[in-house]
């Protein structure tokens, strides 16, 4: 080999260039690296080590992100890279609204030691508003976060110093709030279908805001009033049977065997004893049949009213009856008499529902009034509320707070008002934007309660009392959703519309399971 090419060479190798010879090796120089590892601190900065508290976009950011599309697969991947903001942390929701709380419980102080304090998730199922809603959070502004300054004197350090907690003997580096957060349970988040699980078709069903044509038993069975025409629906074998057509109406003659046909009346309101087999119904002519429907056999008629009666409520084994004559009648069906005549409605009474230890009746009416009337007295009402501007038909007792009432407006009013039957006031109200046509608590959830609307938007809201924040809105009636009634089971509900169909949700969850200690099939509470 030649010695200057070998001397090249070696040079070459070494990263050295030869200054006497003009000759460039076609070799090129490897990268010349070192013994030593200088790790890159770029990811060490303090704008990457700590969570970021305020996740808002700034408006510039705001508009690129609005001017591009992406699926959605890969904006939820980029959510959670912003969570994690290139971490390496990734996980669900929950997860990771914990670990952020736990960042703000170690560097702010917030002290959250549950999970129940950080979100409450409700679901929001209509398209316009399809989110997730929560009550206020701890928001921390970035002018009011105090990473990286001087804290605030505070006044009687000796007097704090002085005073032992268990904090002095933990060896967690994290504080007891945070040890809390991390073990309390997680809240399990309740989906509620935005779809119906069966629709029904209710030809002839009338569009009046005054009637209450629809009624679920205790036996599972769904009474319908259309036209002339009560129509049962069994909804375990999806049966439908017609229990009477009141074209041919008969009614007996007093005091003879006779029977006299008036003629062809229409149904206005039905509603179920508490024994199931008994449902009542009022007709446009103002008369209520009571039928059997085990035997299918009308066994009482009460021709009291001048005009239709709207709606019925029974209290064990009296019924109440509400008329556009303005009078409010019970009658006892084993007497087979009027016990009590309550008057004080200037205009069609609309609501009636008895309270469930059934002492008092709320009435409603078209003069916008709401009443209470004890069922000891009924020459004048308990109260009297006059805050309503429009027809007061829904009106809903709580099963599970004693004495709590909801009452809802017509088209003028909007709101809704909820009211102590044991105080005679006003606890608090909500505008609900559209009509107010049916109210109804849930029997197995205490805190919330569900309402059926009409004028300007056709749906059904689910609420969480007393916050009063909507956990779903169910849509799909094309006119006003007027009737309403739930499953014996409390999980279920079925709406009627002017639209002629009737829609069943499943809104509730399953009634919880109390178990007797006290029975005798239960042997794990009980001694040998």
């Amino acid at each position: 080999m030649d010695a200057q090419f070998e001397r090249r060479l070696l040079l070459s190798m070494n990263g050295q260039n030869s200054s006497s010879s003009s000759y460039t090796s076609p070799i090129q120089s490897p990268i010349k690296t070192s013994d030593r590892y200088i790790p890159l601190r770029s990811s060490l900065s303090a704008s990457n080590l700590h969570y970021q508290i305020n996740t808002s976009l700034s408006p510039h950011k705001k508009s690129q992100c609005s001017s591009t599309t992406t699926s959605p697969n890969k904006k939820h991947k980029n959510e959670q890279t912003e969570i994690g903001l290139s971490t390496g942390i990734t996980g669900s929701e929950p997860d990771l609204a914990i670990y952020k709380q736990l960042l703000q419980n170690t560097l702010l102080n917030t002290n959250i030691d549950s999970i129940l304090k950080i979100s409450d998730t409700q679901n929001i199922n209509s398209d316009d508003t399809k989110t997730v809603t929560t009550p206020k959070k701890s928001s921390i502004s970035k002018e009011n976060c105090s990473i990286f300054r001087y804290s605030e004197r505070q006044e009687n350090l000796s007097c704090q110093s002085n005073l032992i907690t268990k904090q002095h003997f933990n060896r967690s580096p994290i504080s007891n709030a945070s040890i809390h957060l991390l073990y309390s349970p997680k809240k399990a988040i309740r989906h509620i279908p935005e779809l119906p699980y069966k629709v029904l078709d209710a030809p002839d069903l009338q569009d009046d805001f005054y009637l209450n044509l629809v009624d679920w038993s205790s036996s599972n069975i769904l009474s319908v009033a259309l036209g002339p025409c009560v129509y049962l629906h069994n909804a375990q074998t999806n049966s439908v049977q017609l229990l009477c057509d009141l074209t041919h109406t008969q009614l007996p003659v007093p005091n003879n065997n006779q029977v006299n046909i008036v003629g062809s009346d229409i149904v206005t309101s039905v509603h179920w004893s508490d024994w199931s087999n008994i449902l009542a119904i009022g007709t446009q002519r103002g008369h209520v049949h009571i039928y059997d429907v085990t035997t299918r056999k009308r066994i009482q008629s009460i021709c009291k009213h001048t005009n239709r009666v709207g709606v019925l409520a029974w209290n064990e084994w009296s019924l109440s009856s509400g008329s556009r004559d303005r009078s409010i009648l019970e009658h006892d069906i084993r007497q087979q008499s009027t016990v009590h005549t309550f008057l004080g409605h200037k205009q069609e009474v609309c609501g009636l529902k008895w309270s469930p230890d059934k002492s008092i009746l709320a009435s409603g009416g078209n003069d916008n009034q709401l009443f209470l009337w004890s069922k000891s007295q009924s020459i004048q009402p308990l109260h009297t509320f006059n805050d309503h501007t429009a027809a007061v038909k829904a009106i809903a007792w709580s099963s599970h707070q004693h004495g709590l009432l909801a009452s809802g407006g017509g088209a003028a009013d909007r709101h809704i008002r909820f009211r102590s039957s044991l105080t005679c006031q006003t606890s608090s109200i909500y505008d609900t934007g559209s009509q107010v046509c049916q109210l109804i608590w849930s029997k197995n959830s205490p805190d919330e309660l569900v309402s059926t609307h009409g004028v300007a938007q056709n749906q059904i809201i689910i609420w969480k009392y007393p916050t009063m924040q909507p956990l779903a809105k169910l849509l799909g009636h094309q006119q006003r959703v007027l009737y309403l009634s739930m499953s014996p089971d409390g999980e279920s509900i079925v709406t009627g519309s002017g639209d002629e169909t009737l829609r069943f949700w499943n809104i509730f969850p399953k009634a919880r399971c109390i178990r007797n200690p006290d029975s005798k099939l239960n042997g794990l509470y009980r001694m040998r």
